[in-house]
């Protein structure tokens, strides 16, 4: 025992003795095992394991696919829903609806997020509540009103009664009626974000539709249900066309779908760049370690002359490098945590699921830490095993700078340097592809102006105006007092068209012209002030009129790609468009008398603006009044003089004001907030923040390895300098030849990198708008990475330059 404290005691004033070594390759290690455990850890919990429920993986959500690929998410009627109970490959069905309340009884009303779930709903996901009990099925009873009882979302819980035990008893007043608290949901049981969970009565009326999951049975592929359930579906399509579209197939959907088909991609290319990162870190600890036992061969072959034996030698170096690498582990430990932190901190704001819990993965910690220890002992423990080739008398009697030299040394740091290179290059690459599509996301002409515009949602309470006069009265109501608002300069109705992703896909017809299929545009539901309010010009024709607007009159106003498309010879307006699709399900939704069969005078073409993302084609798109279709939930954009957020309070007064029980919203966002929260814009930017993050370093780790690899080689070059300098070589032939001996490796490492990406460039490229093959990306990345290698090189090779011949000659 006494020894091993000798050996660790000699082995810490080794590491004191060469602080820079020491640090370099204890951050070598901790940066690489810090990168690669926290990416992965968000990589396993948002797509590998992500929902707590039972058996999350045959959930399935009802969906379908259009002709032209669009996916569509389909919700039923209560007959329909028994009939899918029956199909032979679902095993259970759950039924939801989500509702917009109010919570009452305070000074202001809070809009609250409920669900109405089926009575099997926490059996049917398997997570108990964490207090109390969750809905059971006396709680709704069929053909009778459900019972006034609610389960409390762990969020609101712990917001409204400050975790309170004592609140499963208590009542909660919504839209002034008074529900029992039965229960408090586990903390991740958070199912379509609800605030509250309240019973849901599902009666077998054919016009109210609902929200269906369902789980497959066991053993059961999503290929045979899409089979299975086809046939059923196109009979749902016959019952309620306009629920469906016009040519589908059914393609079920599972919870994390939309998760992988979003951000995916970029996890596993992001878990890919810290692997390089990884491998690059743990090669430099190898270059490190090997450039400095091969200086320290003489030292070693001394020791074993005089008596030392060959396994006290090894378990010296074994100690050194132990602790080496342990105490890159435990900084590896806290990396991982912080990295993981502000990975955080920049993932985009919606990306996966709520029930996502990212947290480090240990198993994952483990192997990073094992690959590090691995790699420390391994080539800390060379000059050891390098001891049982040569004679130890040769050893002795030849010099560092011949042991240095030799060629299987030479070729093993060079061919280490040269993959380091390589790497550092793929990754420089991908990180300028990520910039330069990020950068052509934010520069996408927009077609509107965001900048001090907010949209404010106006959820009304259910079965609330239930009538089109009454509805369309109140909300002008409370268009006008928000327009009157201090700071407030426009204010606009806008259902469903506030960009950049907006509009219902929606078929339409073209008076006088016979279609076989019918085309589709983006219909939207607007105020004439919606145009002012976003600053899109109008380019031919007219709006309509406050006179149009109030009485749901037949005008649409189509977008320049509409025009463009369907009235190639510029004659757009003067023609009619029907929308025969556009429902009435009072009093969730109640259209204009006639609406279906009304045709809309097309008056006005206005300039295009993003409709489908910062990505996607401009769409065809109509603009009609908003008193023609009026759902229960609505917004309203507002533009303002100042920054609009700060009018909030102001804003939820003028609601108020109109009608007590209006409840307001506890968050808005700007429409520049808006854009920022599009997949397109979150996807690119977090895969460019982080990719920079890991090039850069990449980079330190590469000039740090070159850096140590050529002071090294130089130190144990000294006495030749020496001697060339005392014959007359001049200060830059010295730095010649350092700079030569590195310019093999360095052009091969280059070389291969360019290789690697022009290899994988569709990888790089699959999250971004841009091409790693670009020229300039590749030159660019190239010269970086040369300019990099050549500081590196001359520093040591500068101070080569600088050696006295006669200290030179008496080095050795």
């Amino acid at each position: 025992m006494q020894s091993v404290f000798q050996d660790l005691r000699y082995a810490l004033r080794q590491l004191i003795a060469s602080p820079g070594f020491s640090l370099t390759a204890v951050l070598s290690l901790a940066l690489g095992i810090g990168a690669t455990t926290a990416v992965f850890s968000v990589v396993f919990g948002a797509l590998i394991n992500p929902f707590p429920f039972r058996d999350a993986g045959r959930i399935m959500r009802l969906g379908v696919w259009d002709k032209a690929g669009n996916g569509r998410l389909i919700n039923l009627n209560g007959p329909q829903i028994e009939r899918l109970r029956q199909s032979p490959a679902v095993d259970s069905v759950i039924v939801m609806d989500n509702w917009s309340m109010a919570l009452t009884g305070a000074d202001l009303p809070e809009e609250v997020e409920t669900i109405e779930l089926s009575s099997n709903g926490f059996g049917f996901l398997g997570m108990p509540p964490m207090l109390g009990r969750g809905l059971q099925p006396s709680d709704a009873i069929e053909g009778q009103s459900p019972q006034p009882v609610a389960v409390l979302s762990y969020k609101f819980w712990r917001r409204h009664y400050n975790g309170d035990a004592a609140a499963v008893g208590k009542t909660v007043q919504l839209d002034h009626k008074n529900y029992l608290i039965v229960g408090v949901a586990a903390p991740r049981f958070v199912w379509y974000s609800a605030d509250v969970y309240l019973p849901l009565n599902l009666t077998q009326d054919p016009v109210p539709i609902y929200i269906v999951d369902f789980r497959l049975k066991p053993g059961e592929r999503r290929e045979t249900a899409n089979a299975a359930l086809q046939p059923l579906l196109e009979q749902f399509a016959k019952e309620t066309p306009r629920h469906f579209p016009e040519q589908f197939n059914v393609g079920v959907q599972g919870l994390n779908d939309w998760v992988v088909r979003q951000i995916g991609r970029t996890l596993y290319l992001l878990l890919g760049a810290v692997g390089l990162l990884l491998a690059i870190g743990c090669g430099n600890v190898s270059i490190l370690l090997m450039a400095r036992g091969t200086a320290r061969q003489h030292e070693l072959a001394v020791r074993a002359a005089v008596g030392a034996a060959r396994a006290r030698i090894v378990r010296q170096l074994l100690t050194e490098s132990l602790l080496l690498s342990i105490t890159g582990a435990a900084l590896g430990v806290g990396a991982a945590f912080a990295m993981l932190a502000a990975i955080r901190a920049v993932l985009p704001r919606y990306a996966f699921a709520p029930e996502v819990a990212i947290a480090i993965n240990l198993p994952v910690l483990g192997f990073s830490v094992l690959v590090a220890i691995v790699t420390g002992v391994l080539f800390g423990l060379w000059p050891a095993l390098q001891l049982s080739r040569p004679a130890m008398a040769q050893m002795m009697q030849s010099n560092t700078r011949r042991l240095a030299g030799s060629v299987h040394g030479r070729k093993t740091h060079n061919l280490l340097i040269a993959g380091q290179i390589a790497l550092t290059l793929l990754l420089l690459a991908g990180a300028g592809t990520a910039m330069q599509g990020f950068a052509r996301i934010m520069h996408t002409p927009l077609g509107y102006d965001p900048h001090h515009v907010m949209a404010v949602p106006i959820p009304l309470h259910e079965g609330s105006f239930t009538t089109w006069a009454a509805r369309s009265t109140y909300l002008e109501q409370l268009r006008a007092k928000l327009a009157e608002t201090p700071g407030v300069s426009i204010a606009a109705v806008s259902t469903n068209g506030s960009p950049p992703d907006n509009g219902s896909n929606t078929r339409f017809e073209i008076e006088g012209r016979a279609s076989i299929e019918q085309p589709t545009t983006l219909v939207n539901y607007v105020s004439p002030e919606y145009f002012s309010a976003l600053r899109i010009p109008l380019l031919q024709g007219r709006m309509w009129t406050p006179d149009e607007n109030r009485t749901a009159g037949p005008a649409a106003v189509i977008n320049r790609t509409m025009a463009q498309m369907y009235f190639p010879n510029g004659d757009a307006i003067g023609h009619a468009i029907r929308l025969p699709q556009l429902e009435n399900r009072p009093p969730i939704v109640l259209s204009a008398p006639g609406v279906t069969d009304q045709w809309f005078q097309i008056v006005g073409i206005v300039a295009d603006h993003r409709n489908r993302g910062l990505r996607n084609p401009i769409r065809p798109e109509a603009f009609v009044p908003w008193t023609v279709c009026m759902w229960e939930y609505t917004e309203m954009l507002v533009r303002s003089e100042v920054p609009p957020l700060t009018l909030q309070p102001a804003i939820r007064k003028q609601l108020t004001e109109v009608n007590a029980d209006q409840q307001t919203v506890s968050e808005a966002d700007d429409l520049e907030e808006w854009i920022a929260d599009e997949p397109e814009w979150q996807q690119d930017h977090l895969i460019a923040w982080i990719f920079s993050a890991f090039s850069v370093l990449a980079l330190a780790l590469a000039a740090v390895g070159l850096y140590s690899v050529v002071s090294y080689t130089v130190t144990q070059r000294t006495g030749e300098f020496g001697i060339r300098m005392a014959l007359g070589a001049q200060r830059s032939h010295v730095m010649r030849i350092v700079f030569s001996s590195m310019l093999a490796t360095v052009g091969s490492g280059v070389a291969a990198g360019l290789v690697f990406t022009l290899a994988l460039h569709r990888v790089l490229t699959s999250t971004a708008e841009s091409t790693a093959n670009d020229p300039l990306i590749l030159v660019s990345a190239a010269l970086v990475l040369v300019l990099v290698a050549a500081i590196s090189c001359a520093i040591p090779a500068r101070r080569a330059s600088r050696v006295e011949p006669m200290t030179a000659l008496r080095y050795e």
